[in-house]
């Protein structure tokens, strides 16, 4: 038996992965933060991070997916690796993750 969806639940689920990196950048921006991203991958190492944000002495990598993404093995290793430095923050962020996203780039 399936259970009905909520209305919030499906307007998560409606957000494009573009979309909703489009918001993160957009807020980060407000905040101070430059970002960088990769607009075509295809030459760029397998798996990298969708977004390196840097404001100040902080230095966050984000793995950008839509509501029910999941990161590939290329991916989990890079966040994996990058975390393991101990010196940057690294995230995976989903739509329904936006009340903290925006507490960690305030």
């Amino acid at each position: 038996m399936s259970v009905p969806k909520d209305s919030r639940t499906l307007l998560l689920e409606a957000i494009s992965e573009e979309q909703f990196q489009q918001q993160v950048i957009d807020l980060a921006t407000l905040r101070g933060w430059r970002h960088y991203h990769t607009r075509d991958s295809r030459r760029s190492a397998e798996g990298f991070p969708d977004l390196v944000l840097v404001r100040l002495s902080r230095i966050i990598f984000s793995e950008i997916k839509a509501q029910k993404g999941r990161p590939n093995a290329e991916q989990r290793s890079w966040l994996t690796l990058l975390l393991d430095t101990g010196k940057v923050e690294v995230y995976i962020w989903r739509p329904s993750d936006w009340e903290r996203l925006v507490e960690v780039l305030t």
